[in-house]
């Protein structure tokens, strides 16, 4: 099994390079010119696959076309031999990710003349492993879908039936919630994603090792899946629930959760606590003979955790790795306040035992020796050529973490690239990096004034939708680190609530934070753009060459605009 995590075609006689960076169930494949510009004829980028021990290549699918005779557009998706991206990247989700082997990718220029005909330049290859597990065995990075507001959503599920019959209207409702959808089953495990199979597969573990113990700690508690999994550990279980808020409520999903836990594992081993604030961690631990696995990450436990947010979970293996997990909870189990957990070890820096992976994790609330704010927005600001983040709550929490970050905008030697909620409704903000210009912030959309050929999206209901709380330093250099967690990089989360912090220094995991950010990135870019731009296209469709004075090729800002130069060279180098 191949280790490498980016790899690169090795065409002498191609135009262009190609970088390939695998991530979690996705990779990047990202491409460059190799010398000067490219000519006016060049029309984008044809992308191919072959699964491991396939014998065929298929194209990738553009839903942009170039517009019919009559200026209409084409409202189906056309394979990129014939509808080529008009990108130097693409972010790619193989339908059968988990497929043990290599896949091989082929990117091919393609060229358009006078009479619109194509043509098509010589191709660069190259191949990497998707297997499923980040480092397998040790530690697996997975992330959950969060494109409910897509066309792939609307495509593969909306027209089979309304998202009401796969999502509970109110949290409230959640625990007795059936989805009616006809294809529920397929549309939940594709809008979890990675984060939920992986999720799940750990309490189904748990459940066959039978002298497992396992230990829970919840913030938001209302997905059946989850707590019927854990219903089934009887009294092997010990959890916690957050009663801060509404949770306290006797008719909220994590009281009525709590009353049935409290049936099947015993009253004595459910508790619930809010520290200071909130118990705002979502950790589960197994120890047993055959288990020993710990989750952690921002991925409540509930229907918009697993199937609408932007979140992720992370899997350690190893009974090494675990046990600063089972202290943890051991400590927030004799310690339900902020200062009584303060001091205590798992407060400190904990190192992950994972082998050549530099882990090591920290939980909340801290105390005035051991608080973590400021030294994790120093550390951010000491990025030397990139940040890339998807933060909830940023502009709701200002403090050193958001500083550091708009120092770092305005740093005309930093790329940085970034999502965060807002605080109107179902807001986010989109930060493009542009030298020493202010960063640029834009109300994401609902899809209805998504030009065509895309059509209206669903927005899963009201809430955050951008879930995530980590932030990728200098995902190309030999000190490249994530910070990820429960952890909002607030002083409330450092100081008040109980939550889970980790850093890990180490490129192949970094890589893969950095697609994902890259990917919501271009998700809600788009968007937001174009429902703010004053100039935004009715129609949406590929550009021919130039055929008229004044024209430019498609490529041009990617030469002109300095924020995209940017984006060209650091992904594909």
């Amino acid at each position: 099994m191949s280790d490498d995590f980016q790899v690169s075609g090795r065409n002498a006689t191609a135009l262009f390079t190609l970088r390939i960076h695998r991530g979690d169930g996705m990779v990047l494949l990202a491409m460059n010119w190799k010398k000067g510009r490219p000519p006016n004829d060049f029309v984008g980028f044809a992308i191919e696959y072959r699964e491991p021990q396939g014998s065929k290549f298929y194209a990738l699918k553009n839903r942009l076309t170039f517009p019919l005779a009559d200026g209409a557009i084409d409202p189906n998706a056309k394979s990129t031999l014939r509808a080529p991206i008009q990108k130097f990247r693409w972010v790619h989700f193989p339908r059968n990710a988990e497929l043990a082997g290599e896949f091989t990718y082929r990117v091919t220029p393609v060229f358009m003349n006078a009479a619109d005909e194509l043509s098509y330049g010589e191709s660069q290859t190259a191949a990497l492993e998707l297997r499923r597990d980040t480092y397998p065995g040790k530690l697996n990075i997975a992330f959950t879908r969060g494109f409910v507001s897509s066309q792939a959503f609307v495509d593969r599920f909306q027209q089979h039936g309304p998202i009401s019959k796969l999502l509970p209207a109110k949290a409230d409702k959640g625990l007795t919630f059936v989805p009616t959808h006809v294809d529920s089953a397929t549309a939940l495990a594709w809008m979890g994603f990675e984060a939920r199979s992986a999720i799940l597969e750990v309490l189904d573990q748990a459940i066959a090792d039978k002298k497992a113990e396992v230990r829970v700690v919840a913030y938001d508690l209302n997905e059946p899946e989850v707590v019927a999994r854990l219903e089934k550990l009887g009294k092997r279980l010990k959890v916690l629930i957050d009663d801060s808020a509404h949770h306290a409520d006797a008719n909220s999903p994590e009281s009525k959760a709590a009353k049935r836990l409290e049936k099947s594992a015993g009253e004595a081993n459910v508790r619930r606590q809010h520290m200071g604030g909130l118990q705002h961690n979502k950790t589960i631990v197994v120890h047993g003979p055959k288990t020993k696995a710990a989750v952690c990450g921002s991925t409540n436990f509930t229907w918009r955790g697993l199937y609408v947010q932007s979140n992720h979970a992370v899997v350690v293996r190893g009974k090494k790795a675990t046990k600063p997990f089972r202290d943890a909870f051991d400590a927030y189990w004799a310690n339900s306040t902020a200062s009584g957990f303060g001091g205590a070890a798992p407060a400190g820096w904990t190192k992950l035992d994972l082998g050549s992976i530099d882990a090591r994790v920290t939980f909340s609330p801290h105390d005035a020796t051991n608080a973590q704010l400021d030294a994790v927005a120093a550390d951010v600001g000491k990025a030397k050529s990139s940040l890339l983040y998807s933060l909830a709550f940023l502009h709701q929490t200002p403090g050193p973490m958001r500083d550091a970050i708009k120092a770092l905008t305005k740093n005309a030697k930093r790329f940085v690239y970034g999502v965060s909620d807002r605080k109107t409704k179902d807001g986010l903000d989109v930060q493009v990096p542009g030298g020493n210009v202010s960063p640029v912030y834009a109300a994401a959309l609902t899809g209805s004034k998504v030009p065509e050929p895309f059509k209206s999206e669903p927005t899963g209901g009201a809430g955050n939708r951008m879930h995530h709380k980590f932030v990728v330093v200098d995902f190309d250099k030999p000190s490249a680190r994530v910070w990820f967690g429960s952890y909002n990089f607030s002083s409330a989360a450092d100081r008040k609530n109980g939550e889970n912090l980790l850093l890990i220094r180490d490129r192949r995991v970094a890589v893969s934070f950095m697609i994902e950010a890259l990917r919501i990135f271009d998700h809600y870019h788009f968007r937001v753009t174009q429902a703010e731009s004053k100039k935004a296209r009715k129609k949406l469709f590929l550009a021919r060459p130039p055929r008229k004075s004044g024209e430019n090729p498609w490529w041009l800002e990617h030469w002109t605009d300095p924020r995209k130069v940017r984006d060209r060279k650091l992904f594909a180098k």
